[in-house]
């Protein structure tokens, strides 16, 4: 009968410091980072305070190995982006690549967005902005045109867009992550079709 269990959730719970840092992020989503104590987390979490510390001395420590972990398909995706070919293929891959990176990472993002001091405070803005210059570089032709470049950055803010602004329009989540998708990959398309083109 378990065995319908979805397998990654499985894991995640299976694996201390994930449930620390998966409840921790529930928490300073629920009452903000300020208001939220280790206690409070261990309590969530049915477990002491000493096994707590065993993983992580300090909440800063639980929110900077979250966007250490979280944040690692996107350098994964960096690192395997310079080793390709500036192709049409290799920029619509880095898209969909980039998509699922940041589907992953959704809470974490939406807690940064909404707590940009402490995100500010501890660093985790300026680990971001190398992640997002690293990715620029990958997709981007050095030598194609201005307004193709702008296309090619376009695409990457299109599927930010998608995680936030568009939560407000009416359907079906799915689909709005379809139609973000589709979106960000014309916009390189285009970009790439622009740079043979000149």
């Amino acid at each position: 009968m378990g065995g319908t269990m979805d397998g990654t959730k499985q894991q995640r719970r299976g694996n201390t410091r994930q449930r620390i840092q998966d409840v921790a992020l529930e928490l300073f989503a629920e009452q903000g980072y300020e208001k939220t104590s280790l206690r409070e987390i261990a309590e969530r979490l049915d477990v002491t305070k000493a096994a707590l510390y065993y993983h992580f001395k300090t909440k800063e420590e639980i929110l900077v190995s979250l966007f250490e972990d979280l944040t690692q398909p996107i350098e994964d995706l960096i690192e395997w982006g310079r080793q390709q070919p500036h192709t049409l293929a290799t920029k619509q891959e880095i898209v969909r690549r980039y998509d699922q990176a940041l589907s992953g990472a959704a809470p974490l993002f939406r807690f940064m967005q909404e707590n940009q001091a402490t995100v500010r405070e501890l660093r985790i803005g300026d680990t971001f902005k190398d992640r997002m210059r690293g990715l620029r570089d990958i997709i981007i032709d050095p030598d194609s045109g201005l307004t193709d470049q702008v296309r090619c950055i376009s695409a990457i803010f299109t599927l930010h867009a998608g995680m936030f602004v568009l939560q407000d329009l009416e359907g079906d989540p799915e689909e709005k992550r379809k139609a973000v998708l589709e979106v960000a990959i014309d916009l390189v398309t285009q970009a790439h079709r622009g740079a043979e083109g000149s």
